[in-house]
């Protein structure tokens, strides 16, 4: 089996609808794929859609999943939520906070962007964003489409979008203990986002993830294209230490990014014990 466990549409910040992220994954030779957009389930529905509409004989498992931004102290960090309960109130309540403050966030940016010599707009972050949550993806986009920067990955250093950057701006984030309670209250299952991204910014300390694992945390996302070597060997010894999954995923975000569908994927037994500690959701299809 081939699972990914990690990928966006345009719901967030991918560039591919949810029902072409299906097709994609398909195309990709995967088993199972998760959508995990950022801090929304707009997305599950056309999602779902795809899957269930797929020709038979053609088997692919569709993990509904979320994205979350949280916050230790300065430092940012992204934990993945699977199979949740979407209605569940408390956890609903808190992914609206942290979508209202992106769209207060991304205007902040792109005035600082602007009084930084930058030429670009809001409407046309909004028109990159389309239907999408807007985030800084999207206003790195911008800015290659007004030659301030070369690809959307060299938006995020510190001249501009990086996190402290100059053009950075920080928005509502969700304490990570926190974080894990509302997923496990919701029936989902908690895992923390490339958490030795040192290229992303500061990453938090292995106490961090420590007392994570103690409020709840199921796992670490430990193959990812932006960890080496050396970060995955820390990481699994880590995970081994504290009993938590370790996970490898794409983080597709389609033409935003180079990665590609299933370039890191998830071992099967891994997977079944993921699933098997959800409550709130079930995976569709397959």
């Amino acid at each position: 089996m081939r699972i990914d466990l990690h990928a966006h549409s345009n719901a967030s910040d991918g560039t591919d609808s949810p029902a072409e992220l299906v097709a994609a994954a398909v195309a990709a030779g995967l088993d199972v794929v998760a959508l995990t957009d950022h801090d929304t389930v707009a997305g599950h529905t056309e999602a779902a859609d795809a899957v269930h509409a797929l020709p038979a004989g053609t088997r692919l498992t569709l993990v509904p999943g979320a994205e979350l931004s949280c916050v230790v102290g300065d430092v940012s960090m992204h934990l993945l939520a699977y199979l949740f309960d979407p209605a569940e109130p408390a956890f609903a309540a808190e992914r609206e906070l942290v979508r209202t403050d992106r769209f207060r966030r991304g205007r902040a940016i792109v005035e600082r962007c602007r009084e930084l010599g930058a030429d670009i707009s809001w409407e046309q972050v909004e028109r990159i964003a389309g239907a999408g949550s807007v985030g800084r993806p999207h206003i790195a986009s911008a800015l290659v489409e007004a030659g301030v920067v070369a690809t959307v990955s060299d938006a995020f250093t510190a001249d501009w979008l990086a996190n402290g950057g100059r053009a950075d701006v920080r928005k509502h984030e969700t304490d990570p203990v926190t974080a894990v309670r509302l997923v496990r209250a919701a029936g989902g299952v908690p895992v923390f986002a490339h958490p030795g991204a040192v290229k992303r910014g500061r990453t938090v300390s292995d106490q961090v993830i420590a007392d994570l694992a103690a409020a709840g945390l199921a796992g670490l996302e430990v193959d990812h294209i932006d960890h080496d070597e050396a970060a995955r060997d820390h990481l699994r010894g880590l995970a081994a230490e504290l009993g938590l999954l370790t996970t490898g995923s794409s983080d597709y975000h389609g033409a935003r990014k180079t990665v590609r569908l299933g370039e890191h994927t998830t071992d099967p037994a891994v997977y079944e014990a993921l699933v098997g500690q959800a409550t709130g959701a079930k995976p569709i299809g397959g």
